[in-house]
């Protein structure tokens, strides 16, 4: 027995060491009483460091969310759904063209319950997860669980109250923050901004008796402009509040509110309308800035604000937009970097009036500046029609169409910037400046790489705004009924096979595969994927287009893709416990999962395996890694072995 559980230690240990079998997230179970018939039940979620866990509002289309599944009720009601002790961190991912939100470190979702009978109950089921790290996932997991009343004594867990707080918010809040920054830049570029500036000089050069006056009264005029806008941004995350702004993100109905109010930013940009405040509140701002002191002053920024609206506003309304899909203090960040970069030219040229003479002088490139930017809110509009298209599955806004569309608006900027488009407001030109040319020529050549995308290229430099390759009219490219440099007659045609991935067959089905390769005398490539792993998609998206890697996947293997975490439940003739793992094995999923950890020692996606007709491995598997010159040296080196046997 002793030597039993010697090896049984010296195997778990050699698992660990070589890292192959990983479980990052450990779940603990309590309950806290409440009153005398309620309780809290506690699900504790420990993370390791480097993972994340999934949250449980991930939207279809998405990686596995985090699922509580209740199967032996007894004598219990609940009183309501699960929440988190915390807020879940929320990225936008390109792979998955959605706003995905997860837990790191440590978690704890609760749900209340409330005994029906005499004192005694019970609640078991299991909790379903996914997690990943930046190099891989692990397959969906359950956790089963029970708990039972009157017949136990009650336990407590100590919740913590974390706040969000990781690292990779903190790069979301910074790139909101420079984006916003930006954004007022280009505000202060605006007809109705820039001519305000030499204004403000005038008021401060009336109301300063002296330089340190000056000085002290134009850095109160920048604070109170960062003040107003970020009360504006606090405002929005008061009413909305911040949980609300994460699940409106990939909500399709907000997303089609979002493209309307940025349709309409843009037509206002591009001087079919004006967006004005009304004007009795201008005047009343107006007579309380008159009285001078401190409060004049921040009344003169409020109305800065209020006759610039029709510039700025647009700005502002994009820039909110934006912020809310990122959710929590996104819009009171936006608005920090938007005020800021506002009120710095302000303050300074209010504090020295001297630097007034290096400013260039107000003309018709204002109103150029204007309708740039309305060819951008236009362009930008369709990313959240996008969005809406997806979630609905509607398949009306497919990849060409974006692609087709982003073409023409930016074809017509350039058209402009080269002076052949004249929109109102316009100022007739004798010349285009050089500048106008310049970066009309950029535009230009914007829209020819864009082109190609149309017939299936990548486009990477506007990654993230297009549905994914496999959203589309033709997952091959426009026009295309083959693999581009392979002939049709080396493809092999098999009916189950499907199209996958840059049009290359794939089966998956594990055993028709096997069957097909000692048919025709191939090895087998088994792809362990899922349909959430986005480093699965990048390996598709970096590797599997590579020449020579789509060559050989098309014409020296047969390639089978085995999901695992398909969710299709597994007939109940064909549900059993794993011997490996000890849990039931239910869906399709867990099936290759359990193939995958009891052949391969592996639970993490992708990872790839070349097989003989024997089922033996011919070389070592192959785990994340995006260089594609490596991975196809593997794959000859995996042909080769074939061969030579």
């Amino acid at each position: 027995m002793k030597k039993i559980l010697f090896v049984l230690v010296l195997l778990a240990g050699t698992i660990a060491a070589n890292g192959q079998i990983v479980e990052p997230v450990k779940w603990s179970f309590s309950k806290e009483k409440v009153s005398e018939n309620e309780y809290n039940l506690l699900f504790k979620a420990t993370i390791d460091k480097g993972w994340h866990l999934y949250s449980t509002d991930i939207p279809e289309g998405g990686p596995i969310k985090t699922s509580f599944y209740f199967e032996g009720v007894e004598n219990v009601e609940f009183a309501n759904e699960i929440t988190a002790n915390k807020a879940a961190i929320k990225m936008f991912d390109k792979s998955f063209q959605m706003d995905l939100s997860y837990f790191e470190d440590e978690v704890v979702f609760s749900r209340k319950v409330k005994l029906t009978g005499d004192g005694s109950g019970k609640v078991a089921g299991y909790v379903e997860f996914m997690s990943c790290n930046d190099e891989t996932c692990t397959p969906p997991m359950d956790q089963e669980y029970s708990f039972a009343f009157g017949s136990t004594p009650e336990t407590s867990v100590a919740i913590s109250g974390n706040e969000i707080g990781s690292s990779s918010e903190g790069r979301n809040y910074w790139s909101i923050f420079f984006i916003a920054f930006l954004g007022g830049l280009a505000a202060l570029l605006t007809p109705c901004v820039f001519p305000m500036i030499p204004m403000t000089v005038s008021f401060f050069t009336k109301q300063s008796k002296t330089k340190a006056s000056g000085i002290r009264n134009g850095i109160w005029y920048g604070v109170s402009i960062i003040i107003i806008y970020v009360i504006l941004g606090t405002v929005v995350t008061a009413v909305f509040g911040a949980e609300s702004l994460n699940n409106l993100s990939t909500n399709p109905w907000f997303n089609l509110f979002f493209a309307l109010l940025l349709f309409v930013f843009a037509f206002s940009f591009m001087g079919a309308f004006e967006i004005i405040l009304p004007s009795s509140w201008v005047n009343a701002v107006d007579k309380r800035a008159d009285k001078g002191g401190l409060i004049g002053i921040f009344f003169m920024a409020f109305a800065l604000a209020l006759v610039s609206f029709s510039c700025t506003g647009p700005i502002v309304g994009a820039l909110i937009v934006e912020a809310a899909r990122s959710g929590g203090m996104a819009p009171v960040i936006g608005m920090l970097g938007f005020s800021l970069a506002l009120a710095i030219p302000f303050a300074l040229f209010a504090a020295f009036p001297g630097w007034l003479n290096s400013l260039p002088k107000s003309g018709g490139w204002l109103n150029s500046v204007k309708v740039v930017l309305g060819f951008l809110e236009f362009a930008f509009a369709f990313k959240f029609l996008s969005i809406a298209d997806m979630v609905l599955n509607l398949h009306i806004l497919e990849r060409e169409v974006y692609i087709a569309i982003w073409i023409a608006t930016f074809l017509g900027l350039a058209l402009y910037l080269w002076g052949k488009i004249r929109l109102p407001h316009d100022s007739p030109m004798e010349y285009i400046p050089v500048s106008r040319f310049v970066l009309g020529t950029m535009v230009f050549a914007f829209v020819i790489y864009m082109i190609p995308g149309l017939w299936g290229a990548p486009v990477k430099l506007i990654s993230g705004f297009p549905p994914p390759i496999d959203y589309a009219e033709s997952p091959l490219g426009v026009g295309r009924t083959q693999v581009q440099g392979v002939a049709q007659s080396s493809i092999d045609v098999h009916p189950g096979k499907h199209v996958g991935p840059h049009g290359i067959p794939l089966f998956e089905d594990y055993d028709e595969a096997l069957a097909h390769a000692k048919e025709t005398n191939k090895p087998l490539l088994i792809d362990f994927t899922g349909k959430g792993c986005t480093n699965c998609r990048k390996m598709e998206d970096n590797v599997w287009i590579d020449p020579q890697v789509k060559k050989m996947f098309l014409e020296d293997f047969i390639v089978v893709s085995l999901f695992v975490d398909l969710r299709e439940k597994l007939p109940e003739s064909e549900q059993y416990v794993s011997e490996t793992t000890g849990r039931k094995v239910r869906t399709v999923g867990n099936k290759w999962t359990d193939l995958q950890i009891r052949r391969f020692n592996r639970n993490t996606q992708p990872y790839y395996v070349i097989l003989d007709h024997n089922e033996q491995e011919v070389v070592n598997g192959y785990g994340y890694d995006s260089d594609a010159n490596k991975f196809a040296n593997w794959l000859r080196s995996g042909l080769n072995e074939y061969k030579g046997k």
